[in-house]
């Protein structure tokens, strides 16, 4: 019988492990590439988007995608998917005792990930979709085969989430193909919405118990009722946000998303965690979520922007999300302290500042105030990640273990 596989487990590499992988370290295990080229196209990306935005780029030079599709794609397809098939490998070998993939095989999807965002920009597009469309069927099918060599059973749903997302990916495209923009536009909203259930599902296990482990004197209260409700209605959120419709019902649903995520959130006494900065940065990201989907619902009776709405789930929820994720994961499977330092720090508030200033910016701030210090801010979370992280990604763990 295979051992019990955990559904969650971040920062905590298997303690029996040890080495006896021979290649580059940059390919031992899938959060290594996929979370330094995913930082690295934050930073490069957000900053050709900015210069777009700001006429500093002409069309011609620009990407083979619209702008818009370019970047709304690449940051949800491209930077977002990288950092969730880095985890999946990551946690995978845990959830299962198996060797996720390593090596050549890993080099591989990187490189067809990095294939696929280069091309995304230079063109030409049919080569650059051939390998955009390639890429997360290939990673859920990996996963979803090492699950079931595991039994494990209970952690399909996170592969089949992979492929789910891969067919959205194949449909964008496919819209646009077909001169159906807006429909295209609806594929994006869905992926996002579904990189929310994915923050709101992880999120739910493992803030609570961060916390409780990292805060002395801390409080979590779970609310039964809210518990059962919140995924399943931001699961309906989700479709909403995807459907092409307005008015009193999707609005309704968005909020109903949003009060359960804001009672969840409040039991997990977040002013305690302030003096705690890598704990802290994860009840930031999920207090996104009740303010987006609140946002949102406002946005479809016609009281606000739809695309800054948006934009709290995307940038802030997904973005500090990911820079939660990205260090704590990498601290522990490079044989770190779970511990967050000043460039950690800095890169939290960074990435926090850049959420509230895209979301609070168009109310406030001319165009391009707003949409330079919120890029600049981007660029800044990243690029520190990059300069603290990049030499533990690309060398052995400091421990010794494999990984």
């Amino acid at each position: 019988m295979p051992r019990p596989a955990p559904l969650l487990t971040i920062g905590q590499p298997d303690p029996a492990s040890r080495v006896s992988y021979a290649g580059h370290p940059a390919f031992a295990l899938g959060f290594r590439p996929f979370y330094l080229l995913a930082a690295a196209f934050a930073a490069i990306g957000m900053a050709a988007w900015a210069v777009l935005l700001l006429g500093g780029l002409s069309s011609a030079h620009g990407p083979a995608l619209a702008p818009l599709f370019w970047h709304a794609h690449e940051m949800v397809f491209g930077f977002a998917a990288a950092v969730v098939v880095g985890f999946l490998f990551t946690a995978g070998k845990n959830w299962t005792g198996l060797q996720t993939p390593q090596g050549k095989p890993l080099a591989a999807l990187a490189g067809l990930w990095l294939a696929a965002r280069v091309l995304m920009w230079t063109g030409p597009l049919p080569l650059a979709v051939a390998a955009d469309v390639v890429f997360l069927p290939a990673c859920g099918v990996l996963f979803l085969l090492i699950l079931r060599r595991a039994g494990s059973a209970r952690n399909y749903g996170l592969a089949i989430a992979l492929l789910v997302l891969g067919a959205v990916n194949a449909g964008f495209h496919a819209e646009l193909a077909m001169g159906a923009p807006l429909a295209a536009l609806r594929c994006l909203d869905a992926a996002a919405g579904l990189v929310c259930v994915f923050v709101t599902v992880i999120g739910g296990r493992v803030i609570p118990m961060f916390t409780a482990n990292a805060v002395p004197g801390v409080r979590i209260r779970r609310f039964v009722r809210a518990e059962r409700a919140v995924v399943p209605l931001t699961v309906l959120a989700v479709a909403a946000l995807a459907a092409p419709v307005e008015g009193i019902v999707p609005a309704a649903v968005f909020v109903a998303a949003a009060v359960v995520q804001a009672v969840r959130w409040s039991g997990w006494d977040t002013r305690r965690t302030l003096r705690t900065p890598i704990v802290a940065i994860l009840h930031v990201a999920y207090a996104f979520l009740p303010l987006g989907f609140a946002m949102l619902g406002a946005a479809a009776l016609g009281w606000g922007d739809r695309s800054t709405a948006l934009h709290a789930l995307t940038a802030g929820a997904i973005g500090c999300a990911i820079v939660a994720m990205v260090t704590r994961t990498a601290l522990g499977h490079t044989g770190r302290q779970l511990r967050a330092g000043r460039a950690e720090t800095c890169a939290y508030a960074a990435i926090a500042l850049a959420a509230l200033v895209r979301v609070v910016g168009p109310m406030l701030l001319p165009r391009g105030v707003w949409i330079s210090a919120a890029s600049a801010l981007w660029v800044a979370a990243f690029a520190v990640y990059l300069w603290r992280y990049a030499p533990w990604l690309l060398a052995p763990r400091v421990d010794g273990r494999e990984g």
